[in-house]
């Protein structure tokens, strides 16, 4: 039926009431009275529909089977629901970005710190690009938790960042499902170390030592080869949409600290020193970007003030990078003292989460400061006052990283040399940051089963991006690679657009939440390569208590040994308010 056959119907039906009403009123008691005015202004109930946005299988198939178990659920539950595959760059595009979606199913990259979350959930973000609120969450108990996790330390810290999780679990804005195995393969007879850090860490590369045949030759060459070729037409370490892992762009960019296996180490800042509030950070003696020039305090400043607003003030708001802004809002003000001395003053925030702000990527002022004009961008984001600096593919970076770009061939390779005038040559902890290699030289392979095929035959040394549950048993059999295997602090997760309706409603967020059974997903869809979960938090941040089970809340999964019980599901989404036409289909009332 047209539009205009809804509004003729529509019309039709108001005037058979008013008919009625005009021969009942002189006969009718006040209750019909009432029951006709009900009628009259009752809008019709409008079907339930909704649409989950995933990569395509052949991108992540662990995240297309979530997303389609879930389609085939919902629609059990009589909700028109249908599957949207999109490459990844336009699902971050659509749902960081655009926030154009209803639901979706995806991988957040996670971190060591809570306070990720404080970006991730506080109303106050709701509307701009990025990890920064894409779910529309408003809640002022959460708003205030997340405030004081900020502003304390140890178990009062600790507290509040357990009433953030027990407030996800009950209002969940987002679902999140299991923590992954980061899993690799590795060959061991031309590099070795490989199992010191995860396949997606950046310091992984500068803990390796050549061995065999590598050890002994005059120019030395590490060859990896990765599923993810975004990483060949972007290398904007700010934009959002292309960066999942940041692995290669780790190790073109440095940070004043890095995170080592969860210690914050000092890197491209030799040391610093807290009084009250500020930070006073000393910087590296001779550390230059990889065009030779100095890098000095000023640069870090820099770096500061537009990662907060890349118009560098040119607008009347600010257009903060997305990738950074949970980071950028710990810092107050910077101020230099001299080319190798600066002060952060950080506000409110205690140095423990304060700290996090010194793991922004440093950028150089002479590369990135005329990158504050508007960009064209008409047709492609719904947003306003987006930067060149947002969108720019920088395919010559320039960075302060131990490796430098050399060659890249768009959807195909990248290609980086070791750095020589590396400022870091010793760091503290168990780490040594000297590069073992000469070259680095990236392959894009199409599939993990072709990655792991580049690495059986010797064209490559490892993979570098996770691979598939999937992919495991074909590294198992073949004695010429390593299985690598690292618990991940990133999370799969369904996320909610909370701004639309019926998922403004936190009671039908539960009961889609209660569609998925986390067990079940982790031993059928990753192959028992991860943990479920109720909380995007590593298991340390778990709150302990007896209504946590084994680190999940519980949510009632519908059927009895993971068989899925449609008729339990129908109950509780007229519980939560809804109702079903004579044909078995969700309405809202």
């Amino acid at each position: 039926m047209s539009g205009d056959d809804d509004a003729d119907g529509s019309r039709a039906t108001r005037r058979s009431v008013l008919a009625a009403t005009g021969v009942g009123l002189a006969a009718s008691s006040a209750g019909c009275v009432d029951r006709v005015q009900a009628l009259m202004t009752r809008d019709t109930p409008s079907t339930v529909s909704l649409s989950v946005k995933t990569v395509p299988a052949d991108t992540d198939p662990v995240a297309t089977t979530i997303a389609r178990r879930l389609v085939d659920r919902l629609s059990m539950g009589g909700i028109d629901a249908d599957i949207v595959l999109q490459r990844e760059s336009e699902l971050y595009r659509d749902v960081l970005i655009n926030h154009d979606f209803d639901v979706y199913v995806g991988r957040h990259p996670g971190r060591y710190d809570p306070d990720f979350l404080y970006s991730l959930l506080r109303s106050t973000f709701d509307g701009e690009p990025g990890w920064q609120n894409p779910f529309g969450f408003a809640d002022l108990t959460v708003d205030d938790h997340l405030d004081a996790q900020r502003s304390t330390s140890g178990s009062t810290r600790r507290t509040h960042v357990s009433a953030v999780q027990r407030e996800i679990a009950s209002q969940q804005p987002f679902t999140p499902l299991a923590h992954p195995d980061t899993l690799g393969a590795a060959r061991t007879d031309r590099f070795e170390g490989w199992h010191r850090f995860p396949v997606d860490s950046p310091l992984r590369y500068l803990a390796l030592e050549a061995s065999g045949a590598a050890a002994d030759a005059g120019r030395t060459r590490l060859r990896v080869a990765m599923t993810d070729g975004r990483v060949t037409r972007n290398l904007n370490p700010l934009g959002v949409e292309y960066r999942s892992y940041g692995t290669i762009l780790g190790l073109l960019y440095d940070p004043l600290a890095r995170y080592v296996r969860g210690e914050l180490v000092p890197w491209q800042a030799r040391a610093w020193s807290w009084d009250g509030d500020t930070a006073t950070l000393e910087l590296r003696d001779g550390a230059t970007w990889h065009d030779g020039k100095p890098l000095t305090a000023d640069d870090v400043a820099f770096t500061y003030r537009f990662l907060t607003d890349t118009s560098l003030g040119n607008r009347e708001s600010p257009v903060p990078a997305p990738r950074f802004r949970g980071r950028t809002s710990l810092v107050d003000r910077v101020v230099v003292d001299d080319d190798h001395t600066l002060r952060l003053s950080c506000g409110d925030a205690s140095p423990a989460v304060a700290e996090r702000a010194f793991t922004l990527p440093i950028l150089p002022k002479h590369v990135w400061e005329d990158k504050c004009q508007p960009a064209d961008i008409a047709g492609v984001l719904q947003f306003d006052g987006i930067t060149k600096a947002l969108v720019w593919p920088n395919r010559s970076p320039v960075g302060s990283g131990p490796l430098r770009v050399t060659d890249v061939t768009e959807g195909t390779s990248i290609t980086l040399e070791r750095f020589d005038d590396y400022a870091v040559t010793d760091v503290d902890g168990p780490l040594d940051p000297d590069v073992a290699f000469d070259e680095l030289s990236v392959r894009v392979a199409p599939s993990d089963a072709a990655a792991v095929s580049l690495i059986s035959e010797g064209d490559a040394d490892a993979t570098a991006t996770p691979l598939i549950p999937s992919a495991v048993p074909r590294v198992e059999i073949d004695d010429a690679l390593t299985l690598l295997s690292d618990r991940s602090r990133s999370f799969y997760h369904v996320g909610y657009n909370n701004r639309t309706s019926p998922l403004t409603n936190p009671r039908f967020r539960r009961v889609v939440a209660e569609l998925l059974d986390t067990r079940a997903l982790v031993d059928d869809v990753f192959d028992g390569h991860a943990v479920p979960t109720a909380s995007p938090l590593s298991h340390e941040w778990v709150p302990d208590d007896p209504s946590w089970d084994d680190g999940d809340p519980r949510l009632s999964f519908y059927g009895p040994d993971g068989d899925f019980d449609g008729a339990a599901v129908r109950e509780a989404f007229r519980d939560a308010g809804y109702a079903y036409t004579s044909e078995g289909v969700l309405t809202e009332q």
